[in-house]
C-alpha cells in the first residue's frame, strides 16, 4: 500500500487511509502514503445544506453527526490523561460544533482509550487518534484507523498555531477521529485545510515531553505514548 518518493522540499506526514499534513509549505506534488479504504468509508453529510434558524444560531443537526449528542453545548474542556502526564484542551465549540462533538462523543463513549500518540514530528506536532492504535497486532495499520464515517471540515478564523488542537484528514471533507496539537510556533500553510477546533490551555509541558519522544521508522516513538482516558469538562 505504501508508495515510494523522494522527498526535497518537505517531509511529509502520512495520517492514515490517505491522510496528510505538510510539514512545510510548497507548491510541490507528492503521492499518498497510504491508498487506504477512503473511498469505502461514506461521509457523513446530514445537515451540510440545512439554514440556520432564523435566531442564528445553529440547529442540532448543523451540529452533531446523525446519532450523537450535542455535548459542545454542555462541555468547553476536556483533559487528556497520558501515560506521560494531562493534557487539558479548551474547545471552539461554536466555531467548529460538529467536530467539536464528534470528538466529545468518542470520548465519552471511550473510543479513544488506550489509542496511541503513533506519529511525533519534533517542532512540528504529535498525532493521535487512530482507533486501530489501541491494538499492537495492528501496528502496521496505525495512522490508517478511524470509525466508519467521515464528515466535513469546519474552518474558523482560528490559525493553526503552537497548542493548536485540529483534525488529521484524507483531504477536503474527510475527517474521521484522527487528530493533532501543534507545537511548532505557527503552521500557515496548514490553514483552510484542517478543522482547528480547540487548543491546549494546561499540560503543554506534557506535549513537549510527548514531542521529544525517541522515534523511529514512519515517526512512530519507540516507546507506547497511551492516551488512557479522557475526561469531559464544563
Amino acid at each position: 500500500m505504501k508508495y515510494l518518493f523522494t522527498l526535497t522540499l518537505f517531509f511529509l506526514l502520512g495520517v492514515g487511509c490517505g491522510q496528510q499534513i505538510p510539514v512545510s509549505n510548497t507548491d510541490a506534488e507528492v503521492p499518498d502514503l497510504y491508498a487506504g479504504n477512503q473511498e469505502d468509508v461514506p461521509p457523513v453529510s446530514a445537515g451540510i445544506d440545512t439554514p440556520p434558524q432564523s435566531d442564528n444560531t445553529m440547529t442540532n443537526i448543523n451540529r452533531t453527526i446523525n446519532g450523537q449528542e450535542d455535548l459542545a453545548s454542555e462541555y468547553s474542556r476536556a483533559v487528556l490523561h497520558t501515560n506521560l502526564g494531562n493534557i487539558t484542551v479548551e474547545f471552539f465549540g461554536d466555531k467548529s460544533p460538529k467536530t467539536v462533538n464528534n470528538f466529545l462523543n468518542l470520548a465519552k463513549t471511550g473510543e479513544y482509550d488506550g489509542t496511541k500518540f503513533h506519529r511525533i514530528i519534533a517542532d512540528f506536532m504529535i498525532q493521535g487518534g487512530d482507533l486501530l492504535s489501541i491494538d499492537d497486532s495492528k501496528s502496521a495499520m496505525w495512522g490508517t484507523g478511524g470509525p466508519s464515517y467521515r464528515f466535513e471540515d469546519e474552518f474558523n478564523d482560528e490559525p493553526l498555531v503552537r497548542g493548536s488542537l485540529a483534525m488529521a484528514n484524507a483531504g477536503p471533507n474527510t475527517n474521521g477521529s484522527q487528530f493533532f496539537i501543534v507545537t511548532a510556533p505557527e503552521t500557515p500553510w496548514l490553514d483552510g485545510k484542517h478543522t482547528n477546533f480547540g487548543h491546549v490551555v494546561e499540560g503543554m509541558n506534557v506535549v513537549e515531553a510527548i514531542e521529544a519522544s525517541a522515534t523511529g521508522p514512519q515517526d512512530r516513538p519507540l516507546s507506547p505514548i497511551v492516551l488512557e482516558s479522557i475526561v469531559l469538562e464544563q
